[in-house]
């Protein structure tokens, strides 16, 4: 099976287009303020209005209120919501689209408990633990940790790089591979070069 990429994080026109012809399968947009790589709703659509159909638009929010998460949905494409913060599976359930569940991995993190509160996730992603940080911290977690037959189809994230994501693909075999800082020049600045050296990888992978 092929695995499918997420490039999170983008706030450039530029580099949307980077990401769609590098073969990228879904887009992620930062809808949560403290974050470098946030875009405000204005932003978003005209980043939204260069996406080609068939490539999955996600926004990820960070316990957001409903009413902030459903001004985003109103006026912004959306296919697909990502929840990385505390937000319990009744809260993700209530808008109208699918859902995938972030999961930052401690040392001590029941991956297999945690997926099955979220059973109606259209996937599990599963990204590095730093305290106080919701995600984009770099770092990689220990993929040992992730247990065979979760019911949940897995988006690996945390550090990943063109360096180490096709040994990670082998390793976990995960649906798909979610990265952000690893294609960037700076925070929310993504690098041309390093999204097709990671893609090239992936699906060097892929192609064995």
């Amino acid at each position: 099976m092929r695995t499918r990429v997420k490039i999170c994080g983008l706030t450039r026109e530029q580099d949307v287009h980077a990401a769609v012809d590098a073969g990228s399968d879904a887009l992620g947009l930062v809808f949560y303020e403290p974050s470098p790589r946030y875009v405000e709703i204005q932003q978003a659509q005209q980043l939204v209005s260069i996406v080609p159909p068939f490539v999955t638009v996600v926004g990820l929010f960070v316990n957001a209120e409903k009413t902030a998460i459903e001004n985003v949905l109103h006026n912004v494409r959306i296919d697909l919501l990502q929840f990385h913060g505390d937000e319990p599976a009744a809260f993700c359930e209530q808008f109208t689209r699918p859902y995938i569940k972030a999961l930052r991995v401690a040392d001590d993190t029941d991956i297999a408990a945690i997926a099955g509160q979220y059973a109606s996730a259209s996937g599990l992603l599963l990204d590095s633990y730093q305290a106080g940080v919701p995600g984009g911290t770099g770092e990689v977690f220990n993929w040992q940790q992730i247990p065979q037959g979760l019911s949940s189809p897995i988006i690996l994230a945390g550090g990943l790089t063109a360096d180490n994501v096709a040994e990670a693909i082998r390793q976990v075999q995960p649906y798909a591979v979610d990265v952000s800082g690893g294609v960037e020049q700076d925070k929310g600045i993504k690098d041309l070069n390093k999204i097709r050296a990671f893609m090239n990888e992936v699906q060097g992978v892929d192609r064995r």
